[in-house]
């Protein structure tokens, strides 16, 4: 584990146990070693902060490149940040841009870490499940490792979209941890793929409860996680 990720942990993480008490659902269903991808719905910029609190492990998120080569001593301390988080630069842009976010994952999976996708794209802008993008199947069938099915409950309203940090009591925070799914096998084709992808939503959807939308996500002005087209 990273060392910068161990000391936030250590000093955020029982800080927002205190504060929020969030309940853990399923936590025996990750893999105490060995790589995995961890996709969930999102709902909120806190999201990845309670499922880094509540995981044992290291998790290892996507963030802008532009973070990473910002300019003058801003610049520095946020690639500086970033770096020691552990995390994986993603370009905006779609096309090869994008996808050299999964290329870079691909060794980190294959040395044993876990990853955190998000399929729907960007966050939900009504608090609804909306249609996954392939990506992350992708990405599972090429290291061969299993997708950890995540749900998120409470985060949007313990920190809509606006809020600069989570508000205490604001709502309950619930995680749930699905069983592992294993592609091993599976065929690669575009069919198949859009067919697992629906195959992993509908595995999200049950643990959260959410209306499903069979269409993408409008795309957001300042998009604040991974597109996995």
């Amino acid at each position: 584990m990273p060392l910068l990720y161990t000391i936030g942990k250590l000093a955020v993480g029982p800080t927002l146990r205190l504060a929020f008490r969030p309940t853990v659902e399923g936590l025996e269903n990750v893999p105490k070693s060995g790589g995995a991808i961890f996709a969930g719905n999102h709902l909120s910029v806190a999201d990845e902060l309670f499922l880094g609190t509540v995981v044992p492990r290291h998790l290892a998120f996507w963030a802008k490149s532009e973070y990473f080569k910002g300019a003058g001593v801003k610049g520095a301390i946020s690639k500086f940040v970033l770096t020691g988080l552990g995390a994986i630069p993603v370009e905006r842009g779609g096309g090869r841009a994008a996808l050299s976010a999964f290329d870079a994952a691909i060794p980190v999976l294959k040395n044993g870490d876990l990853v955190v996708v998000y399929p729907e794209g960007t966050r939900s802008p009504d608090g609804r499940l909306y249609r996954g993008r392939t990506g992350t199947v992708r990405l599972a069938t090429s290291t061969g490792v299993p997708i950890i099915p995540v749900g998120m409950i409470g985060t949007d309203k313990a920190q809509p979209i606006g809020a600069r940090v989570p508000r205490p009591g604001a709502a309950e925070i619930i995680i749930r941890f699905g069983k592992p799914i294993d592609l091993t096998g599976r065929p690669t084709d575009r069919t198949s793929l859009r067919q697992m992808t629906d195959e992993m939503m509908s595995e999200i959807q049950k643990l959260t409860g959410q209306e499903y939308v069979p269409r993408y996500a409008p795309p957001r002005a300042h998009p604040d996680a991974t597109r996995t087209a």
